[in-house]
């Protein structure tokens, strides 16, 4: 590219988009100037949180094709729910197959596809139209997990040797919207909504600094579900009830919990292993993030809770519900931990500004969709993991065509 901002278009409206909006404040020369949604309402909010930031002249559009066809836009960013995305890439595409208008990246939110022959048709579209591809997973670029990996490859390993165990895990009390909790829609439970950061920093976090993630090869993946929660009649109640009778978690629902342990060779045939768990029955302060990684003679953590500021309100205060302490809050009093910056503590202004910079200098993110489908791929081996309970070497066969019975609507641990 010949420019030195770029132009930025967002598909979706919602949390993740106002999210990507927020972290665009520390984000430099790129403007966010479209949003298209499914509602024209909520695509003018998100339009107006980014003018009121002032992070771009954003406005609201009718189409993905009228977004594409501004020659100010430059770079679309996919943040719609997990069930459009290869309509939203079929679009993109064929947009300028006809001549509407030029792109020089797209950048999609995770999952990159429900299952594997979603992630790998997105890969062969953007290949198709000849754009620059990345996959924004967030957490692989929160400065914590920069810095930690940095410090533990420069001064562990390099005099003890590399780092064996990496754990890593992500709980909240539950998704924003309804059809997050639709297996049919969103392509599983928690597993296929959250696992997959999980997977991916542990691997980020394994992987020597500057050589490509692929140098660990998956040879055996071992995976646990349930639904510990959520399939409770109260709490099914409660489903069913703000969603409109549209979900079902006593007969049709989707894993609250799940746990997975994915095991590596190196480029020397060391084995490393990834330990992933992840949840939406986690009732605590609000979302927990927490990492570790271990070696022989060294070891690091993280823990999104254990934040540098704190605030206390007694039972007498009392206060409207919000996330304004921390994602996915769940109370209002008593002693509660405040992310002061999520957008930047999470990771979002780091994969903004390397999404950016990469488009801008014309090379392939760092984080693509090839990293996308490697996750997706590690993902649907757990979920064969669970249904044969039994571990799965990998690649296992009929990976490409596999659909979690989650995702069919068919899977029910009360039905065992």
């Amino acid at each position: 590219m010949n420019k030195k901002r770029l132009g930025v278009g967002f598909i979706g409206a919602g949390f993740i988009t106002q999210f990507h909006i927020q972290s665009w404040v520390g984000v430099r020369n790129a403007d966010i100037l479209g949003i298209v949604s499914l509602s024209m309402e909520e695509s003018e909010q998100a339009a107006a949180l980014a003018r009121s930031l002032n992070v771009g002249s954003a406005k609201p559009y009718e189409s993905i094709t009228a977004m594409v066809a501004n020659p100010d836009i430059d770079a679309i960013w996919i943040c719609a729910p997990n069930y459009t995305r290869i309509e939203n890439m079929e679009e993109i595409v064929k947009a300028i197959e006809d001549g509407k208008g030029e792109l020089a990246g797209v950048a999609c939110e995770k999952p990159l596809g429900r299952n594997a022959r979603e992630a790998k048709k997105m890969l062969e579209l953007v290949k198709k139209a000849n754009l620059l591809d990345g996959y924004l997973e967030d957490q692989i670029f929160s400065t914590a997990v920069s810095r930690g990996k940095e410090i533990v490859w420069a001064r562990g390993a390099q005099f003890a040797g590399r780092p064996y165990l990496a754990r890593a895990s992500e709980e909240h009390s539950g998704p924003h919207m309804p059809w997050f909790w639709e297996g049919t829609l969103q392509g599983g439970g928690v597993i296929n909504d959250m696992m997959c950061h999980s997977v991916e920093v542990a691997r980020y976090l394994l992987t020597p600094p500057g050589a490509d993630r692929r140098v660990l090869t998956p040879v055996k993946v071992t995976a646990y579900a349930n639904c510990l929660k959520w399939q409770a009649p109260e709490y099914a109640k409660m489903l069913s009830e703000t969603s409109g009778g549209k979900l079902d978690y006593i007969n049709r629902p989707a894993e609250d919990f799940g746990r997975g342990l994915i095991e590596y060779k190196d480029q020397e045939g060391k084995q490393v292993v990834v330990e992933a768990t992840t949840s939406w029955c986690y009732m605590g302060a609000g979302l927990r993030l927490s990492l570790e990684l271990l070696g022989p003679e060294y070891s690091m953590g993280i823990n999104s809770l254990d934040t540098g500021l704190k605030v206390f309100f007694s039972r007498n205060v009392a206060g409207k519900e919000g996330e304004d302490l921390i994602e996915k809050q769940n109370a209002e009093s008593g002693l509660m931990p405040v992310v002061s910056d999520e957008a930047s503590e999470y990771g979002y202004v780091g994969e903004n500004r390397h999404m950016i910079q990469s488009f801008l200098s014309g090379k392939r993110p760092e984080e693509n969709f090839e990293d996308g489908l490697d996750v997706t791929e590690l993902l649907m081996a757990a979920y064969m993991s669970v249904e044969k309970e039994t571990t799965i070497n990998f690649p296992p066969a009929g990976l490409d065509s596999f659909i979690p019975a989650v995702a069919k609507g068919e899977w029910n641990p009360k039905n065992k």
